[in-house]
């Protein structure tokens, strides 16, 4: 039954990414140019830090799938592009591992074909710290998300109906996890009010995983009989929503959810996220013509992320915080309603004109 419902997430995944809802918020962001802000291309650090960890690139492969001999070939598939790339890359939810251990290889198999590469297993907010070590030790993770899905679970038919324990698992999982432990949305959004209390609970990093991108309220409700929840569809806030939700929340913080191309991870980083994952068009790109073509998209997004950076003036992707952006239509009423300044947004530039370079890990 579990694999099942894996299958079916990623062929609805696969449907909704091939077939774009239409406006995203990442649109709603543009930046100034200043015509001689651009530097040289060789001066270009690609290299985040945050929480601890240091990635080569700002870019990663997020939490998709698991638990089937279809997912498991996804999985192998994805973990040789990140090999060859370089990029991080997170599991699916591993839950299916945990009900019945013989598709533990659907798992594993990530850590065989990316041997050096850096791994994020991943477990619900229901998980045991036994059970979460399990997952660490399967993948010999580097890190270990905990995703928050409750609307996900509310559609889904055999879903979870008790959300009050998470606060104190998430606690006890940081505590006991042994690596560090990265708190993510599914897609709905994590507001600066459940940053601030995963950071009271010891969380040191959080992906904000907003709206834009895969909906799981529509996936689920697509298996129901009955589109019950249809009400759902447009649920939760934005990743550009979130990441400026986020500022002041005194937690780093990275960007997934409707990242579409380059320019989206550049605007994400720019508004304060440490790196950004992508989860749909990558998931449709393997599908459609295995690791090569992923390999290749990856490859080229790295490349004009650095061609967009040295326009920019960014010597790295902290530098990108120190450029001026504009917020305009739906998401500037998200702003205003949220009390969020973001005049300063558009003349930041002018506090960092001839400053000293900023210190990876400091967002």
């Amino acid at each position: 039954m579990i694999a099942n419902r894996k299958d079916d997430h990623v062929r609805f995944a696969a449907e909704q990414q091939r077939r774009p809802d239409g406006h995203n918020q990442f649109d709603d962001v543009s930046f100034v140019h200043h015509a001689l802000a651009g530097i040289d291309r060789a001066d270009i650090s690609l290299t985040t830090r945050f929480g601890g960890i240091e990635w080569p690139v700002p870019l990663y492969i997020n939490a998709m799938t698991g638990g089937s001999a279809k997912t498991g070939l996804i999985n192998r598939d994805l973990a040789i592009a990140a090999q060859e790339t370089g990029v991080p890359i997170a599991t699916g939810s591993m839950s299916a591992y945990f009900a019945d251990d013989a598709v533990a290889d659907t798992f594993s198999v990530m850590r065989r074909e990316n041997p050096k590469g850096f791994i994020i297993a991943n477990v619900n907010a229901n998980a045991t710290v036994d059970k979460a070590r399990r997952a660490i030790d399967l993948m010999e993770a580097d890190a270990l998300q905990i995703h928050l899905n409750s609307i996900q679970e509310t559609v889904m038919p055999e879903g979870d109906r008790a959300f009050s324990s998470w606060e104190p698992q998430i606690g006890k999982i940081v505590a006991g996890a042994g690596v560090p432990v990265i708190v993510k949305e599914v897609g709905f959004g994590l507001s600066r009010e459940t940053l601030e209390r995963l950071r009271e609970l010891g969380v040191t990093v959080a992906d904000v995983a907003g709206s834009g991108g895969t909906n799981f309220a529509r996936i689920e409700n697509d298996r129901r009989d009955r589109a019950d929840y249809s009400f759902l569809n447009g649920w939760g806030q934005s990743t550009p929503a979130c990441l400026l939700d986020a500022q002041g929340a005194g937690l780093p913080v990275l960007g997934s959810g409707g990242v579409r191309h380059p320019l989206d991870v550049v605007r994400a980083l720019a508004l304060g996220a440490s790196a950004v994952g992508a989860s749909g068009l990558f998931l449709t790109t393997v599908l459609d013509g295995g690791p090569p073509a992923l390999i290749a998209l990856i490859s080229g997004w790295l490349d004009q992320l650095k061609a967009l950076m040295t326009a920019l003036g960014a010597r790295n992707p902290a530098e990108l915080t120190r450029c001026d952006v504009l917020i305009s239509d739906g998401l500037r009423d998200f702003c205003a309603d949220r009390d969020i300044d973001i005049r300063r947004l558009a003349t930041r530039s002018r506090s960092h004109r001839g400053g000293p370079e900023p210190i990876g890990g400091t967002r």
